[in-house]
């Protein structure tokens, strides 16, 4: 059997670093309010673009992930951190980066026993305190099929809910730790029928040895669960020990899987070579509505949030 080889990096995937003013001020509210962010953690090729537009995704729940999936650079092993005072952190870095949409994600912490989700739901409510007009999407681990524990986040009333599929059935398990294909899809029809008025969403990266029929299976199955939106980007090996690339896909072919994505009644795909889960949220959520999410001029959503006590964090 022939080794596997190293592809070479094409040029539209070749990324030049600009460290501007903005760049150097969100980093600095990072490190001031002792936040970690999934754009350093994860290596982002996006960070120098996003961090210039005063944008960034929050990760809580500290940096130590409970899995070790293959394609991801996050650290993994035992965590030893759960703060509390983490949402009023976020919070306050909200404010101070004056965003209107603001992405929470988190590491997995399977040594919770609701996940972290009692911190997400206390991080939402933080900030919908603080800064009431702006959007809210969590990106959240599968709470190890827990739904009691999914039903925390989603009465917290997030305006988008993010779970990533990562990748098709078939390399589901080579690629991801824990983690399972008809699990994702199943806690997307949870969230679904929970909260019916608050817009699911979900991520494919390709690259990884996929077919594109696959692809688009990945698509209907995620369409089946009543997934609203829908990001496809390539797959870049952070590390040696992480998966190699397959195959680099052109810019046209993300054009074609956004096209059959929009076939498939997606109110909004968004596919590139640079494309990740979290990239350019806001105008995601702009394409997806056809107007600014205002969460909380929407009634249903505003009779929810009234009969809602606040909950506490809880570990």
């Amino acid at each position: 059997m022939m080794e596997a080889q190293k592809l070479s990096r094409p040029d539209w995937l070749k990324i030049k670093a600009k460290t501007g003013e903005n760049y150097k001020s969100l980093k600095e509210i990072m490190r001031t309010q002792s936040l970690h962010t999934v754009c350093e953690e994860a290596q982002c090729p996006n960070i120098f673009d996003c961090w210039e537009q005063r944008t960034a995704t929050f990760m809580i729940l500290g940096d130590i992930c409970t899995r070790a999936c293959r394609f991801c650079a996050v650290n993994t092993g035992r965590p030893t951190e759960l703060d509390l005072r983490e949402p009023k952190r976020v919070a306050d870095a909200v404010v101070a980066m004056n965003l209107q949409h603001v992405v929470v994600t988190s590491v997995a912490r399977d040594d919770l026993a609701d996940g972290g989700a009692s911190v997400f739901a206390a991080t939402i409510q933080e900030i919908r305190k603080r800064v009431p007009e702006c959007g809210i999407e969590v990106l959240i681990p599968d709470f190890g099929g827990n739904w009691d524990a999914l039903k925390v986040v989603m009465d917290a009333s997030p305006d988008i809910l993010n779970h990533n599929v990562e990748t098709v059935r078939r390399l589901s398990d080579k690629v991801r730790s824990r983690a399972k294909y008809d699990r994702t899809l199943e806690l997307l029809r949870q969230a679904k029928l929970m909260r019916p008025d608050i817009r699911t969403k979900s991520s494919i990266m390709v690259g990884l040895g996929e077919t594109i029929d696959e692809v688009y299976e990945t698509m209907d199955d995620l369409r089946a669960v009543g997934v609203d939106i829908v990001t496809i980007g390539q797959y870049l090996q952070p590390s040696e020990k992480h998966l190699l690339v397959e195959k680099f896909y052109t810019p046209t072919e993300f054009l074609r899987m956004r096209g059959e994505g929009l076939k498939r009644g997606f109110a909004h795909v968004e596919s590139g070579p640079m494309v990740r889960s979290s990239y350019h949220a806001h105008e995601q959520v702009l394409r997806a509505d056809g107007k600014p999410l205002q969460s909380l001029q929407d009634e249903e959503r505003q009779a929810h949030l009234n009969n809602q006590a606040p909950s506490k964090a809880q570990a």
